[in-house]
C-alpha cells in the first residue's frame, strides 16, 4: 500500500507481521541489545522491509546503523525511511539523484488517544480544520491522520537540514477529496538547488485498520 504514495524512482516493501528470516547483522542487534523483545523484532523487521527495498534498486545487503538523533544510515547515494505500528512494518527507499529525501508513517485508525496529545502536535488552525473534516467526513481519524503527515514532514526534513522540526513549526493542510496534504513551515526551511524549501506535499491514504502518510522531495 505504501509504495501508491510515494514517486517514480521510489521502492518500498511492507509486511503486516514479523518473519522468521528477519534477522540483524551484529551491529544492528548491539543497538538493540538491551531492548525488551518487542522493539528488537519491530527493529528487525523494518530493517528486513529495508533491505528488500535496497535491493530492488541494486544495492547489496549491510547494516543499517543509527545516525545522529536515531535517523537510520542509508547506503552512499540512497535515502530512506522506514516506519512501523501494531501489524505493518514498511521502508521506503530511493536514490539521491532522483529523490532527495522521503518519509513514511503508518499509524492505527484510531483517534488520538487524549485530547491534550492532539492540542500538543497541533496548531489552533489546524484544530479548527480537523473539526470540519470530522463534520463533514466522520469515517477518518482525521487527528491521528495530521500526526502521521506531521511524522513523515519531518522524516523527509531532518535529512536535509539535520536540525529538529517541532510539531509547532510546520502547519498542515489535509485536502479529504485529492488523498493529499501540504505542510507550510513556519521556520526557515532548507535549501534545494538554490531555491529555499517553504513546505512539503505529501500523499496519504486510509485502509481499513491502517493511516499511511508519505513525503519526498524530488532532485533537481
Amino acid at each position: 500500500m505504501i509504495e501508491e504514495l510515494l514517486p517514480s524512482g521510489a521502492e518500498a516493501r511492507e509486511v503486516f507481521g514479523d518473519p522468521p528470516d528477519a534477522v540483524l547483522y551484529e551491529e544492528e542487534r548491539a543497538l538493540v541489545a538491551t531492548s525488551v523483545e518487542k522493539r528488537r523484532t519491530e527493529f528487525a523487521t523494518t530493517r528486513f522491509c529495508a533491505r528488500a527495498a535496497l535491493a530492488a534498486l541494486g544495492v547489496p545487503p549491510a547494516p543499517i546503523l543509527r545516525g545522529e538523533r536515531g535517523a537510520p544510515r542509508w547506503p552512499s547515494g540512497t535515502t530512506g525511511s522506514m516506519t512501523h505500528c501494531e501489524g505493518y512494518r514498511a521502508a521506503a527507499v530511493a536514490r539521491t539523484d532522483r529523490v532527495l529525501s522521503l518519509g513514511i508513517d503508518a499509524e492505527p485508525h484510531l483517534p488520538l488517544p487524549d485530547p491534550a496529545v492532539r492540542d500538543l502536535v497541533t496548531l489552533p488552525e489546524e484544530r479548527r480544520g480537523l473539526a470540519r473534516l470530522a463534520a463533514a467526513r466522520p469515517e477518518v481519524c482525521w487527528d491521528r491522520l495530521l500526526f502521521s503527515a506531521k511524522e513523515s514532514v519531518y522524516k523527509t526534513w531532518f535529512p536535509l537540514t539535520g536540525r529538529w522540526l517541532d510539531f509547532h513549526e510546520a502547519l498542515v493542510t489535509l485536502d479529504p477529496d485529492t488523498g493529499t496534504f501540504h505542510a507550510r513551515l513556519l521556520v526557515p526551511g532548507p535549501t534545494v538547488d538554490g531555491t529555499p524549501l517553504t513546505g512539503f506535499t505529501g500523499r496519504w491514504r486510509a485502509h481499513r485498520n491502517l493511516l499511511l502518510t508519505a513525503v519526498a522531495v524530488p532532485a533537481p
